[in-house]
Formats: C-alpha cells, sequence, structure tokens
C-alpha cells in the first residue's frame, strides 16, 4: 500500500497543479499578464537550480541525462521568459522619447 501511495502522489500532485494553474491563469485580467510573466520566471529560475542540483547528485549515465535535459530546458525556458517579458515591457514604453 505504501508503494502505491509513493507512486501515486507526484502524479496526484502534477494534476493538481496542472488545474490550479490552469484555473489561476485563466482568471487573470489581460493587463497583468506581464506581472504574472515576471513571477513565472523566477520560479523558473528556481526549477533551474533545483535541476542543477539533481544534476550534481546524480550518479548512473540516465540520471545525468535527465539531470541534463532538466538544466537544459529549464535555462531555456528561463532566458526564453524573460526575452519574452522584455519585449512586452517595450510594448508599454510611450512613442514619445523615440521622435527626438
Amino acid at each position: 500500500m505504501k508503494d502505491v501511495v509513493a507512486f501515486f502522489s507526484p502524479i496526484y500532485i502534477l494534476m493538481l497543479a496542472g488545474f490550479l494553474g490552469y484555473e489561476i491563469i485563466g482568471r487573470v485580467p489581460v493587463i497583468l499578464h506581464t506581472p504574472l510573466m515576471s513571477g513565472t520566471n523566477f520560479v523558473h529560475g528556481i526549477v533551474l537550480v533545483g535541476a542543477m542540483v539533481a544534476l550534481g547528485q546524480a550518479v548512473t549515465p540516465l540520471e545525468q541525462a535527465i539531470g541534463f535535459l532538466a538544466v537544459l530546458l529549464g535555462a531555456g525556458n528561463a532566458v526564453g521568459g524573460y526575452f519574452v517579458t522584455e519585449r512586452m515591457l517595450e510594448m508599454f514604453k510611450s512613442s514619445k522619447g523615440q521622435e527626438k
């Protein structure tokens, strides 16, 4: 019984997080998406640090490959998020300064 709970607990948490994230993002007004995206980039930074810690403790080649992939995807996601946030923030700048 303990093994079954240990197996299904992460799946349950993943499903609950996905549903909760979908419901929260769907109810956020469009004007608040940029600050929300910046906060999400912060969370991705934490995920990247966690992936690096997991990679550092990996022993087998499979664990190292999965850890490397996690670091690669986490870094790409965080960097891409910052570029998108910067681009969105440029959309809110006034055009008065560009005319000079």
